[in-house]
């Protein structure tokens, strides 16, 4: 039998996909930390591509998804989800993160971290870090059953069969029970924390009835009745996710990054990922595919099926992200120190055999830095897959910049006033190459070289090979050494310049123009051609209209500061198809608008009737294009905040936007302060929303530029022959601008508040906005950040380990104090 390589990856997700579930080749479903669950529906193709939609949106972190099988009252089946919030989310894949849930289960008091449904589709078994396990009737769902005795977080479920339910266990225990709750047996016998559990068929050759893993790294198989009758070595660290495969074989995923198949007692094949965690693997009963999930936010499908196979550049795209990979050292073994003088050269990759799959060779590489290398049964032949680093240098979180993922990307401030500028940087990187490149691409001095390599290694700890760092304190669960998701991995620092500048005031407006138009063009095209009626439907000259438009918004990108001329009958089209699409088909539309605001002086004021410019297009809940309302998709909210903030790209938008600052005021309350009067359901969907970190880092960038808006435009105190009197329309605009820095500060001390824990990002330019504001702002302005908004209680608030949002925190302290 062939090898498993590479079919999909499925790209979305913001933060770690932490559980998969394959139940159908027609979809998959995966979960994240970043509070969704999604569903990719496969086209069937050869190789087949998924389409991904959010269909649910949680409050925290999501860590466990299943499907119960279709049924009388669910013809559908349900996805079933759980997570942070405690709460488990049953609902119909036909459903979207809009719809209501077909119910929701309460009894949890802690993370939801495991689930499982009988093969019937009648039973749901759920288990939590509160201790217990809950047994659910599907279609009763105000009852459940606790099994009770745990000694510690519930890691794992297991329908056995329709009355049986397995148990593993922080208290390293297996535990079976009878459906209604009776304890049957409990088995001893794995010395750490028991995480996976899995069924066997009956014919598995070792004659075990179900698999067990976890921590020590190592799958135990057992009978039934408790015996066990084989162990299977071979991962090197935790053990998450355990399934089996139609043709009696095991897959296995683990904190090696790695995903393991078993046949028998033997490890016939090892698929490295560009992670540090792949948290879970699913196996589709009908194909025998597997979806994974995993630390780097994607969740993948591999096959056996050559017909299935991506294509040949998208498994080398993938193979080469593996070799390009970072891995922590303290994911090679426990106590495992790395000694390069010891360590073979590049030769015996080609001198010496492995001796099983998935073996790891470390290689002294002739730049000074190490590389690991796997065996591969199957091709007999040493496969790179990474560069050792060490592990206070990598948390396994990627930041994505320009479309790419790198293990930082850090905030530069080269000159006081301008947004910092980024530089982005891979731990398997020379620091060297990377401070070249960044002076390069940013026309810098190259005498800057020598100091910016040193702030990469200052600001990556070091990460290096040999350095033992200080051990943490003990973790009463045996997680210690594993990678935690939620360490940071964006780093900030102050420039690499010869004195620190200041964060405050911001003088120059932010836009959000980074996109991919041919990605948004070909969304639009495949949208128009699913519409009949000629209204929602571009003619043939409208299509050409969009090709120009495309062609030179890319010329605008690469020359913001002196961009081509909008071409005017490319400009209406967003703004026609987003007030007749239906809102599920506008992200596409709503994400060239935004761009298009930021270049084109004509779209601030050329809105379809009856909306009399953009900002009521978008702001009016009347308006067909409405998209503040609570209902309305979340991504097509934080587009509209983009389009808002990019109107300060041009001078029309800008007086727009001081002319129209009561009704995007409007808009920004009802999202951090909804009104008493908002119904209960509809406020809910609004703490939903501002969990979402585009939105609120989009909402954020309005915030600012509003703020940098009132402090271009503040009056001089004198006229030229000395006289500090003000006519009556000065006195009149200085009213005005008062008022609006006063009503700016009050929704600033809301917002930034509302995103400390969820947002660093948009609650470090909530913070410049405060500081831009209140730096020109006048006695009054600071009088009222004192006594009415109390500021400084807002800043000692925020206070963190972000080095930037401490830096900001404190020259805002030292404006509010006069010092």
């Amino acid at each position: 039998m062939g090898e498993y390589k590479l079919s999909a990856s499925l790209e979305g997700h913001e933060d770690d996909v932490r559980a998969v579930a394959f139940p159908d080749p027609s979809f998959v479903v995966s979960a994240s930390r970043d509070a969704t669950v999604r569903l990719w529906r496969s086209d069937g193709g050869s190789p087949p591509t998924y389409d991904g939609t959010v269909s649910s949106t949680g409050t925290s972190f999501v860590n466990s998804v299943a499907y119960a099988p279709p049924s009388t009252d669910f013809p559908d089946g349900l996805i079933v989800s759980g997570g942070k919030d405690t709460i488990i989310d049953v609902r119909s894949p036909k459903k979207t993160s809009h719809d209501s849930a077909d119910a929701l289960l309460l009894g949890h008091s802690g993370n939801v971290c495991a689930l499982d449904v009988s093969d019937d589709g009648k039973t749901i078994v759920s288990g939590a870090w509160d201790a217990e396990a809950r047994v659910w009737e599907v279609g009763k769902w105000g009852q459940s059953t606790v099994l009770k005795g745990h000694g510690g977080s519930v890691w794992a479920v297991l329908m056995y069969d329709r009355e049986t339910i397995i148990t593993g266990c922080a208290d390293k225990l297996i535990r079976i029970f009878h459906i209604v709750g009776k304890q049957l047996s409990e088995i001893r016998g794995s010395p750490d924390v028991v995480r996976a559990l899995c069924k066997l068929p009956d014919s598995h050759p070792s004659g075990a009835q179900f698999a067990s893993a976890g921590n020590d790294a190592i799958i135990r198989l057992w009978t039934i009745q408790g015996k066990e009758v084989a162990q299977l070595h071979g991962h090197e660290s935790f053990i998450y996710a355990l399934a089996t495969l139609p043709t009696g074989e095991i897959a296995s995923s683990s904190e090696d990054r790695t995903v393991r198949i078993w046949k028998g007692a033997e490890c016939v094949q090892t698929i490295t990922h560009p992670a540090i965690s792949v948290w879970s693997v699913s196996v589709c009963s009908q194909t025998g595919d597997i979806a994974t999930g995993a630390s780097d936010r994607i969740a993948r499908v591999f096959t056996r099926d050559e017909q299935r196979h991506a294509s040949p550049e998208a498994i080398a795209a993938f193979e080469e992200s593996v070799k390009a990979s970072a891995i922590p050292q303290q994911s090679l073994g426990e106590g495992q120190q790395i000694n390069k003088e010891q360590l073979p050269g590049p030769e015996f990759l080609t001198n010496k055999s492995g001796t099983k799959d998935g073996q790891i060779q470390l290689i002294r590489d002739p730049n000074g830095s190490v590389s690991a290398h796997q065996w591969s049964v199957t091709t007999q032949e040493w496969l790179s897959v990474g560069t050792v680093v060490d592990a206070a240098g990598s948390s396994g979180r990627k930041v994505t910049y320009k479309g790419q993922d790198y293990d930082y990307v850090f905030d530069v401030d080269i000159e006081d006033g301008k947004p910092p500028l980024k530089l982005p940087f891979n731990l398997s990187q020379n620091p060297y190459d990377a401070a070249r490149k960044f002076i390069e691409d940013n026309e810098l001095p190259i005498s800057y070289i020598d100091q910016t390599a040193q702030f990469i290694v200052t600001n990556t700890q070091g990460a290096t090979l040999g350095q033992q760092q200080p051990a943490g304190g003990p973790d009463p669960w045996g997680s210690d050494r594993r990678y935690r998701p939620g360490d940071s991995s964006q780093s900030t620092a102050p420039a690499p310049a010869p004195e620190p500048k200041k964060l405050i005031p911001q003088k120059d407006y932010l836009l959000i123009t980074t996109a991919n138009l041919t990605l948004i063009k070909k969304k639009i095209l495949e949208f128009n051609s699913a519409f009949s009626d000629p209204e929602m439907t571009l003619s043939p000259s409208e299509l050409g209209s969009l090709d120009t438009l495309i062609e030179t918004l890319a010329k605008c990108q690469l020359s913001p500061s002196n961009p081509p001329a909008i071409p005017a009958p490319g400009a209406e089209i967003p703004l026609r198809l987003a007030a007749t699409w239906p809102p599920q088909n506008r992200l596409p539309v709503l994400d060239l608008l935004r761009i298009l605001t930021a270049f084109s002086p004509a779209t601030a004021q050329a809105a379809p009737a009856p909306s009399r410019t953009l900002i009521d297009f978008l702001a009016d809940s009347s308006s067909p294009a409405a998209v503040f309302t609570p209902d309305a998709p979340t991504n097509n909210s934080m587009l509209a905040f983009r389009a808002l903030a990019n109107l300060f790209g041009t001078a029309a938008g800008r007086r727009l936007a001081a002319h129209a600052f009561e009704s995007i005021e409007k808009v920004i309350r009802a999202f951090v302060d909804p009104s008493e009067e908002v119904d209960p359901a509809s406020r809910a969907e609004i703490r939903v929303k501002m969990q979402n970190k585009n939105l609120t880092t989009a909402m954020a960038t309005l915030l600012l530029n509003l703020a940098v808006e009132l402090n271009h435009t503040q009056p001089e105190s004198a006229d030229a022959d000395g006289d500090d009197s003000m006519t009556g329309g000065e006195l009149e605009h200085e009213s005005s601008r008062a008022d609006r820095a006063v009503t700016l500060l009050d929704l600033l001390v809301r917002f930034v508040p509302a995103v400390k824990g969820t947002d660093v990002e948009g609650l470090y330019r909530g913070l410049v906005a405060v500081g831009t504001l209140l730096l020109d702002g006048g006695s009054d302005l600071i009088e009222a950040a004192k006594e009415v908004f109390d500021v400084e209680g807002v800043m000692e608030s925020v206070v963190g380990k972000e080095q930037r949002i401490n830096i900001v925190v404190k020259e805002i302290q030292g404006i509010v104090k006069g010092t």
